[in-house]
């Protein structure tokens, strides 16, 4: 009798809490209701067997519901307590490292897992910072990638860091085993090299059969001791050329001794006057071989167009590496290239519709006087050949050469700006970039971009890893003084019963020559002085070289406040303009070279603001400091002697803090 007056005896059972159960339920009832009445008015008797049967079904249905729920109640308790059991077990016992830490990243709470990476000492409630440095300094930088997962290196091992900024907690997940595997992967990928010895020819071409096989005895036997300490393939092809083939692990060694096998090679073959260097190609980061030696050629014959005596690393979609080049360029070419190019450049110049040549921004003498000579090849051959100059801030001794033009109205009107080039310009035109090799550099690019396939390259700077994607013609001559000397010498090879070149072409080509040799004071060699001869024989004159070469008293003055500016260190001189006042380039090539005069400087810097914001850096030496691969590292390059940059959105002190840092960092290095 309790039970029946007890209050939970006439609960409704669960199912009943449930909304649309309990509505379905209400429906079924009210249906069954109306069912017994029907059958009551049909008849006594079926009425009563109706009401019976909906009773028998309804207690039947409230049992198996009632059954049902409290085994589903049942089945989602033990799943509950199996999910925070597995959870509390996954905490404690899985393979992951979990730390949960404050907004001051104090450490609150961290795994058994994790307590392994702390030697098992105390450190709730340390500062992480206190606690591993390492793991936060990781931690700090996760911060700035939020949206994916990095790998770290902690205590020798390799994890995968995870960070979940809500509730401040962080997972090392432990990935050594796969970081491993990947490692091998990547230092057993192929490496594929190419060598070439620069001026073999040359050296043995007065040499004895004995003294030529010393010296490859000694050149192979310096390579194949080098290639099994290293564990490298070597196959020597020809007299002058071997392949390489090593893995990726091998050449992070090399490129940490910075290739010592040149330094070798040279000094030995100095010493018995035979000086021969080597040149390097390497390619690596591919996995189609043909892709991989196609590009070692190209990175080798980069290595040769930059003078040789160095080695070029590249990956099939990375940038080059430089190596070596620490001596200047050995004179290499020949009176028979010299001929083949100027043939080959007449064969162009015939097939060609329209011949545009051009030198490059804020030309020089060099830069316009050798425009002026390809002009003047392209008339011995019966062509017309346009020059290619933007007239408007010019330096003076190109504003005197225009003035003297005025004489030469044929020579004159050649001169186009690069909005009508670009307009008489077809596909069938032949462009001639002189005195540069870089697009970028370029009087008019859109120029460039629309003959991209039908350029010719005469330059005496060492090649760049900018350089046309398809010449049809290089002519890249690192020994010579200058590009006008390279254009003087295809002269010679020239049909003698056209018109030759006048006083003044030969004038402003001698005054190139002039001042890129600084009154052939250096980068001067035998064929510099037969080129300034024969230039001298055609009719230039050098007083009016001597005109040319005069500055403004703007210039002078400009001059000489740079060079008071300038400070000394041991070995250098280290020139800055003021912070707002910019400085013509030209003028600022002069004081590095003006620099060199001075007792005890055998380098010069000189770092001034550019008309286009950018800050410009003319590096200068005497031959003992190698300035290209200084201007290199500052985005740069050039000669060895004779290098210069250009830095955006930069400040001159920043940019003397960068050459500083360089030159500190070089001066360790050989220490």
């Amino acid at each position: 009798m309790k039970k029946f007056f007890n209050k939970d005896f006439w609960q409704l059972p669960e199912f009943m809490y449930d909304r649309h159960l309990r509505v379905l339920a209400w429906m079924l009832a009210f249906v069954a209701v109306i069912c017994v009445i029907l059958a009551f008015r049909t008849n006594i008797i079926l009425g009563y067997i109706s009401m019976v049967f909906t009773l028998i079904v309804t207690v039947v249905a409230y049992i198996t519901l009632k059954q049902i729920t409290e085994d589903t109640t049942e089945y989602i308790s033990d799943l509950s307590y199996r999910i925070k059991r597995g959870e509390q077990d996954a905490l404690i016992k899985m393979p992951i490292g979990i730390l949960f830490y404050d907004k001051e990243s104090h450490i609150e709470w961290i795994n058994p897992y994790m307590q392994r990476y702390f030697d098992n000492q105390e450190v709730l409630g340390k500062p992480l910072k206190e606690v591993d440095h390492q793991l936060y300094e990781q931690l700090e930088a996760k911060q700035d990638n939020k949206d994916k997962d990095i790998e770290v290196k902690l205590h020798g091992r390799a994890f995968s860091l995870m960070v979940q900024k809500d509730i401040d907690a962080l997972y090392l997940m432990d990935v050594t085993h796969y970081a491993e595997i990947r490692q091998e992967y990547e230092d057993t990928r192929l490496v594929i090299g190419q060598i070439f010895l620069d001026n073999y020819d040359e050296v043995t071409s007065a040499m004895n059969d004995k003294d030529i096989s010393n010296l490859g005895n000694f050149v192979t036997n310096a390579l194949s001791d080098w290639a099994r300490e290293f564990g490298i393939y070597l196959k020597r092809v020809d007299e002058d050329h071997f392949f390489i083939l090593t893995y990726a692990k091998t050449l992070k060694v090399l490129e940490e001794e910075k290739f010592k096998i040149l330094d070798e090679v040279r000094k030995w073959t100095s010493k018995q006057n035979s000086p021969v260097t080597l040149s390097v190609g390497i390619a690596y980061g591919g996995s189609d071989l043909t892709q991989l030696a196609k590009l070692s050629q190209n990175n080798l014959d980069l290595a040769l167009g930059r003078g040789g005596d160095q080695v070029v690393v590249k990956a099939v979609d990375g940038q080059a590496r430089f190596y070596g080049g620490k001596t200047n360029p050995m004179e290499k070419r020949t009176r028979v290239r010299a001929r083949m190019i100027s043939q080959a450049l007449t064969e162009l110049m015939n097939q060609a519709d329209q011949i545009f040549v051009m030198g490059h921004r804020h030309p020089d003498m060099d830069s316009l006087g050798a425009c002026l000579g390809v002009r003047r090849i392209a008339a011995m051959n019966g062509k017309q050949c346009w020059i290619v100059l933007d007239q408007e801030d010019l330096h003076s001794d190109i504003e005197r050469l225009l003035e003297e033009l005025e004489q030469y109205p044929n020579i004159k009107g050649s001169i186009i700006t690069p909005e009508m080039a670009l307009e008489k310009a077809t596909k069938d035109g032949l462009l001639i970039m002189a005195d540069h090799s870089k697009p970028s550099m370029s009087i008019a690019r859109p120029l460039y971009d629309k003959l991209k396939n039908r350029v010719m390259v005469i330059d005496h700077h060492r090649r760049g890893e900018e350089f046309p994607d398809n010449p049809i013609l290089v002519y890249i001559e690192p020994y010579a003084s200058s590009t006008c000397e390279l254009i003087t010498e295809l002269f010679e090879y020239q049909s003698k019963d056209s018109e030759p070149i006048n006083k003044l072409e030969a004038t402003a080509m001698l005054t190139g020559i002039i001042i890129d040799t600084q009154s052939f004071a250096l980068r001067t060699g035998t064929r510099t002085f037969d080129a300034a001869s024969y230039l001298r024989s055609v009719g230039a004159d050098l007083v009016m070289a001597r005109h040319f070469m005069k500055e403004s008293v703007n210039s002078y003055m400009q001059r000489n406040h740079l060079v008071e500016r300038t400070e000394f260190t041991e070995g250098e001189a280290i020139c800055c303009g003021e912070e707002d006042r910019v400085y013509d380039p030209v003028i600022a090539a002069q004081v590095a070279d003006s620099l060199l005069n001075v007792s005890g400087v055998e380098a010069s810097f000189v770092i001034t603001k550019r008309a286009s914001g950018k800050i410009g850096v003319s590096a200068r030496s005497n031959g003992t400091k190698n300035v290209q691969v200084i201007m290199e590292e500052m985005g740069g390059g050039g000669h060895l002697s004779n290098a210069a940059t250009q830095i955006a959105d930069t400040t001159v002190g920043a940019v003397k803090e960068q050459l500083l840092a360089i030159l500190k960092q070089e001066q360790e290095n050989k220490e």
